[in-house]
């Protein structure tokens, strides 16, 4: 399959504070830079208060920026009541990358790869990463090649060339969110069914 002319719905979701928007953000530049078209759309409810925070991301040729429930093709929950609360946005057969110390049990409506994104945030020492960790995870997923893997756009050497160009110039903040990126590709044989 050419994945070059596949499109892709992706939900991501969170709560105010993790970073729901940046990886979404990376995620549309990996896109960008290999020449597929991108729409993004977000919702924040009470954000700043810890209120959830989704966003949509389309990759190929679509004319709205919105996913449409029961369309979508996966989602990156960076917490476990995610899966709960946008699970129906998921088509059958999709898949769903969740921060969770636990595995879930989604009643093989969609595939599922749980990582303990909280845990490995607080070994290597920086609680704000369990985005790029469940990030790194899903694309360690991807890379996987297993039939049963989500199948996406972009790699991790992708969201690093895009990581190098956001943070030139801050380069503790590019070696942080490397190791976390590092940190969830390294989980991705944790809590996988």
């Amino acid at each position: 399959m050419n994945r070059d002319h596949k499109q892709y719905q992706i939900l991501i979701s969170g709560v105010g504070g993790q970073g729901v928007l940046f990886i979404t953000r990376l995620l549309a530049e990996a896109a960008i830079g290999k020449g597929l078209s991108v729409f993004t759309s977000e919702t924040h409810g009470m954000a700043q208060r810890g209120g959830t925070v989704i966003s949509h991301l389309k990759v190929g040729s679509f004319t709205s920026p919105l996913i449409i429930p029961g369309e979508a093709d996966g989602l990156v929950a960076l917490k476990a009541e995610s899966i709960a609360q946008h699970g129906d946005y998921l088509r059958p057969g999709a898949w769903a990358a969740v921060n969770s110390a636990e595995a879930i049990d989604v009643q093989n409506r969609f595939s599922i790869y749980c990582c303990d994104a909280d845990r490995l945030s607080r070994e290597i020492g920086n609680t704000r990463a369990s985005n790029l960790i469940v990030l790194g995870f899903l694309l360690a997923c991807a890379a996987g090649g297993r039939a049963a893997c989500p199948e996406l756009f972009c790699t991790l050497d992708d969201i690093r060339g895009v990581l190098d160009k956001r943070l030139a110039g801050k380069a503790s903040l590019l070696q942080a969110s490397n190791r976390a990126l590092e940190a969830g590709s390294g989980g991705a044989i944790e809590l996988s069914r």
